[in-house]
């Protein structure tokens, strides 16, 4: 042997510089949650009407439901995200739609998706705690090539929903809706 040859081949160690080798999508996951005052089935119309998200996410517009299709399982729709400055489109097909109670999609389509968005809504009080939730499916390099990257990724993910969840808490209390003489 050499001073060239290496004397054994080990993984990487765990850290910011695992490849996909190493990595498990199924560790990039989070949820966060907000209370809002409407009914779970308001936010549920609200959520599951894509083309509005443009009104909460920071990263998201021009989101448009194919022609003829609604927030019914198996439909797709396509949308336009930004982030640091770089544009991209993305198509998304609907996993689950239960009206006032849940609402999820996958970019890139259920059979083979490389992220999951998950809404749910759960009645407490007067109004409704919105659960947001983001999992990452399945490694893809568009996504980052190593840990730090989808560590990076998931961060501000996570700082989006958060920013989303605030700003439709926002929206519905300015705009609340109005039934009859009693306000609301």
């Amino acid at each position: 042997m050499n001073a060239n040859t290496p004397t054994s081949l080990t993984p990487a160690t765990a850290g910011d510089h695992d490849l996909f080798e190493v990595l498990d999508a199924s560790d990039f996951t989070f949820t966060r949650r907000a209370w809002v005052d409407a009914a779970p089935t308001r936010v549920y119309d609200l959520i599951s009407d894509v083309s509005a998200i443009g009104r909460w996410s920071p990263n998201a517009s021009d989101v448009t439901y194919d022609r003829g299709a609604g927030p019914r399982v198996g439909s797709w729709f396509s949308g336009r995200n930004h982030k640091d400055g770089r544009q991209w489109s993305t198509r998304s097909q609907v996993v689950r739609a239960d009206p006032g109670t849940a609402f999820a999609f996958v970019v890139g389509g259920a059979e083979d998706g490389i992220v999951q968005w998950s809404w749910s809504c759960h009645p407490r009080g007067r109004g409704t705690v919105v659960e947001q939730s983001w999992q990452l499916l399945r490694l893809d390099s568009v996504l980052g090539s190593t840990r730090g990257d989808l560590d990076a990724l998931r961060d501000y993910m996570t700082d989006s929903v958060e920013t989303t969840l605030l700003s439709l808490a926002r929206w519905i209390a300015e705009n609340p809706v109005v039934t009859g003489r009693s306000g609301r």
